[in-house]
């Protein structure tokens, strides 16, 4: 027997949402890490076959997947061919992935929807707060560009005022926020974990800072959420919105929107569609859920959902705390490395991300023909001038040896 949307919102058992196929089923099940050795401290390296092709250091780009959300991602396609999954069944899959998540960064369920992308969440967020004139919103130059162009519309079309924090050092510290946040202010608004540099805000300062005027705290978490435990009823921040391609170790097309609870009412939907109706009361009259599910209204990348539960039940298994303290070990051992060497590193020293940010000052063709012969992925930046590391769980010391060989010829 197969659930229909009308049947499972009706309360229908889950337990008959597939036809032969349970979403259960449909993850990965393949043992969840291995043995830890000093080359794999974390018991993780042979669940990523990208370690057998490169010395991988751009998951800030695009952070590869372990096999075992790959393998839930296949078996959702194959039953695609052979004994399709319900659209109910999906809908059951969609819950069991935000109460994994909702485990992972300390929140409820009901605060956590799903949308299509990370910049989503600003969207609804920043049109929901009703900006108009004589309102501030204040963001920093370490943000991701999306941000810029969304207040830039904003204000051209509201006549809102955008303040932009210019971080000294690398770093955008809460007194620089405070600064420029006042009475006016509606939202203050950062990248929880810059893409430029990997530089880690101050999520609970920030919020203190927002709060303390009467404002709110949004982050784009991407390059946060799955590398860096965090609770976020310790923050203090009100909402985040994360993709799932990078640390999340999923595919693409889904982001889960964290709002805080006491905010899911001033935080209503500006779209409507199936998916985010609660009841049908008859006479084509509805009602919408009033948590965050209200926020996820038409068909979603469901592949993309199996493969993040699977993702994320193998960041439960492993740890996000253990995964922080190794690659933020990995990135300081980098960034020391770097300095020593004498390069230009924009990361601040004692920063805790597995980003790290320098400029090589050297010829952009060499650069990356010896960044190749020695079978280094890693992102250039600034039109090449600037490269990014981005460290995932399975790297190991002897990855930041291999790239710190490299450089060493550079400086």
């Amino acid at each position: 027997m197969t659930l229909s949307r009308r049947e499972f919102i009706s309360g229908v058992s889950a337990a008959a949402a597939l036809s032969g196929v349970s979403p259960t089923s449909l993850s990965g099940v393949r043992p969840v890490v291995g043995i830890a050795s000093k080359d794999d401290p974390l018991g993780v390296r042979s669940d990523f076959p990208v370690v057998e092709q490169s010395v991988y250091l751009d998951s800030a780009y695009i952070t590869p997947s372990p096999l075992q959300a790959v393998e839930a991602a296949q078996a959702f396609a194959e039953a695609k061919a052979r004994d399709p999954v319900s659209l109910g069944g999906m809908l059951q899959e969609t819950n069991l992935m935000r109460q994994r998540f909702a485990t992972l960064v300390g929140a409820s369920e009901m605060e956590i929807g799903v949308l299509f992308a990370t910049s989503d969440g600003e969207n609804i967020v920043s049109r929901a707060l009703d900006l108009k004139q004589g309102d501030n919103v204040v963001i920093d130059d370490l943000h991701y560009d999306t941000t810029y162009l969304l207040y830039q519309q904003l204000a051209e079309q509201r006549g809102l005022e955008v303040r932009i924090v210019n971080s000294e050092a690398g770093g955008a510290p809460v007194d620089a926020f405070a600064e420029h946040v006042d009475r006016q202010t509606r939202l203050i608004s950062v990248a929880w974990v810059s893409h430029q540099n990997g530089f880690r805000h101050d999520l609970a300062g920030l919020a203190d800072l927002a709060h303390s005027n009467g404002a709110y705290l949004y982050a784009d978490a991407i390059q946060g959420i799955g590398a860096l435990d965090i609770d976020v009823r310790s923050t203090g921040i009100d909402f985040f919105t994360a993709g799932t391609y990078k640390w999340l170790l999923g595919g693409y097309g889904v982001a889960p929107f964290y709002v805080r609870e006491e905010l899911l009412e001033r935080i209503g939907t500006d779209r409507f569609g199936s998916l985010n109706i609660a009841e049908e009361l008859g006479q084509h009259r509805f009602r919408v859920y009033d948590d965050a599910r209200k926020y996820g209204y038409a068909t979603m990348g469901f592949g993309s959902v199996f493969q993040l539960r699977a993702a994320i039940d193998y960041l439960l298994r492993v740890g996000v705390p253990n995964i922080e303290a190794h690659t933020v070990g990995l990135a300081q051992q980098l960034n020391t490395g770097l300095v020593g060497q004498g390069h230009d590193v924009w990361t601040p020293k004692d920063n805790r991300s597995p980003i790290v940010t320098f400029r090589h000052h050297r010829d952009i063709a060499l650069v990356r023909s010896t960044l190749e012969e020695a079978g280094i992925r890693i992102s250039f930046k600034a039109e090449g001038d600037e490269l990014r590391a981005g460290i995932a769980l399975f790297n190991n010391s002897d990855d930041i040896d291999k790239l710190l060989d490299v450089t060493g010829n550079w400086a």
